[in-house]
């Protein structure tokens, strides 16, 4: 598989977020402008702005904005972030210009769980892997057409096209003949 020459991808193993929370941020952010995303999650980690939820929403209450549920993810929001910090610094190694970089995919996925100390019991961890691919944008520039360059043409080719130019009113063509035969008669009588 061929890799996209406007593209810069990072990979992050075993984060320590929960993966329900990075599926959220996850389909908030895709398709997204880069800097974009970044700015939101930097909001999140505020607490000014909330993630929407759009699964998972078994008593999440209604937050401000153009969401009904939501919640501030803020460990899962830092994490991705600095892989959004990641894929900027990988672009600008490859030479592409980061202002126009969209996130085309961010796939979030369970990790394995190693168990860890509860308070009474062991309990399971959550990890979750973290891949983020950016896509530049180019622009296309529209191709226009050039006009063609004409020859100049000689002042004698010029009278001859302009005797042969075929009119289209009755009057325009009697004028035309009357010149013709006054053109054909001068040659005679020379």
């Amino acid at each position: 598989m061929k890799a996209n020459p406007h593209s810069a991808k990072v990979i992050g193993r075993n984060l320590s977020i929960s993966t329900k929370h990075a599926i959220v941020i996850s389909n908030f952010i895709r398709g997204k402008k880069l800097s974009a995303a970044k700015d939101y999650l930097k909001k999140v980690i505020k607490l000014k702005s909330a993630i929407p939820f759009t699964r998972h929403l078994h008593k999440i209450a209604h937050k401000k904005g153009k969401m009904a549920a939501g919640r501030y993810p803020v460990k899962a929001s830092k994490e991705i972030l600095d892989l959004l910090n990641s894929v900027e610094k990988n672009a600008q190694e490859k030479g592409l210009e980061t202002s126009s970089l969209v996130i085309s995919q961010i796939l979030p996925n369970m990790a394995s769980r190693p168990m860890r100390q509860g308070r009474q019991i062991r309990r399971k961890t959550k990890r979750s892997h973290v891949e983020i691919h950016a896509e530049e944008i180019v622009k296309q520039k529209k191709q226009t057409k050039k006009p063609e360059q004409k020859e100049e043409q000689k002042p004698e080719q010029k009278q001859v096209q302009k005797e042969t130019t075929i009119p289209t009113t009755k009057k325009v063509v009697k004028k035309v003949v009357k010149k013709v035969v006054e053109q054909k008669t001068e040659e005679n009588k020379k």
